[in-house]
Parts: C-alpha cells; sequence; structure tokens
C-alpha cells in the first residue's frame, strides 16, 4: 500500500517479509538463535556450557522450537517442552529433530508418545540448568517462582516473569536473561532487513548469523558491566543500558533533540 502511494517499490517500510519480496536470510530463525547465543553466554559466565545442560523450553513455536534445536546441535540435552496441545519429559533427553517433525506433520506435540507426559506447570519446574519460557506473559508467577531449579532463565517470549516473581528469582540467585536481551535476535535482524533494503544489497545468511551474534555478545557484555557496576539484577542493568544510549544522544543533539 505505501509503495502505491509512493509510485515505487519502498520494501523497507516493513520487516519481517519473504525473501522474494526483499526479506532477509535468517529472520524467521533469529529470535531462537538469539536466544542460543546469549544463554551459551551466560553458561560460560556460570562456568558451564551447552555439553550436557539440561534444558526446559516452555512453548515450541517459532522460538522455543528454533532454540531447542541449536541448543540440542551444541550438546545441550533437551529434557522437557510443552505447546498449548501437551506438555512433554524425558530425563534422558528428547529428540528434538523428531518432535520438530512430528510438529510438521500434526500442529502440536499431543500425541507424541516417546516421553512422559507433564502437566504445563511442571515444565516450569523439572530440574534443569536452563529454563526458556518462550510462550506467553506471566507464566512465571509468585506461586511458581520458588520452586523453579533452573539456574538461567532465558526470557524468549515478551515479560514471562511477573514483578514478584522476578524479586523471588533474584533472591534465589537464579540468572536471568531479560525478555529485552534474551528476544532481541529478531528484532536486530528486523534492523538488519531494513539495512539491506535501504541499501539493495542482501546477505547471505552466514553473514546475518554473524553479525546477530557479535551485536548480542556485544550487548550481553554490556548489560553484564552495567549489572556489575551498580550491583543490580540483570534486567535493571539492562535498561539502564538502554536509557543511557537514548540520554547520550539527548545530550549530544542538545536543543535539537
Amino acid at each position: 500500500t505505501y509503495s502505491m502511494h509512493k509510485r515505487h517499490t519502498v520494501t523497507a517500510v516493513v520487516t519481517g517479509k519473504p525473501v522474494e519480496m526483499g526479506g532477509s536470510l535468517g529472520r524467521r530463525e533469529a529470535t531462537g538463535r538469539g536466544c542460543m547465543i546469549v544463554t551459551r553466554e551466560a553458561l560460560a559466565k556460570l562456568g558451564m556450557s551447552f555439553k550436557g545442560a539440561r534444558i526446559a523450553v516452555q512453548g515450541f513455536g517459532n522460538v522455543g522450537s528454533i532454540a531447542a534445536d541449536l541448543m540440542a546441535k551444541e550438546g545441550a540435552v533437551i529434557v522437557a517442552v510443552s505447546d498449548k496441545s501437551t506438555a512433554l519429559y524425558n530425563p534422558k533427553g528428547l529428540d528434538v529433530q523428531e518432535l520438530l517433525k512430528w510438529v510438521k506433520e500434526r500442529r502440536q506435540l499431543a500425541g507424541y508418545t516417546k516421553a512422559e507426559t507433564i502437566s504445563h506447570e511442571q515444565v516450569l519446574t523439572v530440574d534443569c540448568e536452563v529454563l526458556i519460557p518462550a510462550a506467553t506473559e506471566n507464566v512465571i508467577t509468585r506461586k511458581n517462582a520458588p520452586h523453579i531449579k533452573a539456574k538461567i532463565i532465558c526470557e524468549g517470549a515478551n515479560g514471562p516473569t511477573s514483578a514478584a516473581a522476578d524479586k523471588i528469582l533474584e533472591d534465589k540467585g537464579i540468572f536471568v536473561i531479560p525478555d529485552i536481551l534474551a528476544n532481541a535476535g529478531g528484532v536486530t535482524v528486523s534492523y538488519f532487513e531494513w539495512v539491506q533494503d535501504r541499501g539493495g544489497y542482501f546477505w547471505d545468511e552466514d553473514t546475518v548469523n554473524r553479525r546477530l551474534e557479535t551485536i548480542l555478545v556485544r550487548s550481553f557484555g554490556e548489560v553484564m558491566a552495567m549489572a556489575s557496576r551498580y550491583k543490580v539484577a540483570n534486567r535493571i542493568a539492562s535498561y539502564i543500558v538502554a536509557v543511557d544510549r537514548v540520554a547520550a544522544m539527548h545530550r549530544l543533539r542538545g536543543m535539537y533533540a
């Protein structure tokens, strides 16, 4: 519609487009890939790695399924997954490739028999090193937060943790990767898409993924530095980083801000 009004093609006006219409390679996988990257950094900070790390994924849609697949390929053990139809658990690890094929054919996890069926609530509290809430908001609450056993929570969804639960997680010493950082892969590659559209030159997928990793690793480091400097939780540190960037721009622009 915008292009019709302009009387020429303006692909940069919207992102998330099909590649054939000026979209970017790697955009569909970007949010899940971003979760994998920052989780890897968090594991390293705590002296761990993906090798043998047990991971529970709440939400097996675009974000959760891709994150689970990428982490499994790095050596992680996906012990629990869920979607709106059911929740599955196997302490020895689920076959993510098989689950992806199952969901592609049936549009849901329900009916898969090579794992124990558990409640949706139990996915959040299973024994694991990493919990990835990748579905909806406010799933981690004052009620279930005390029972979470994960050492790291990577917020693949927007706002999955209530304010009351956030304080409980902090008191428990759980390392939370806040949504503003954890799921930033998607909007970052949307920015890449805009850049490519504006320049009329498109990158291969390896270039997209490499540049995404550079930005997220740098951002993770900035948040960690801010958390250490001000002795605050990661969520507050991420807000400080963001606001500080905007404030710096306003100071430089002065009266023209």
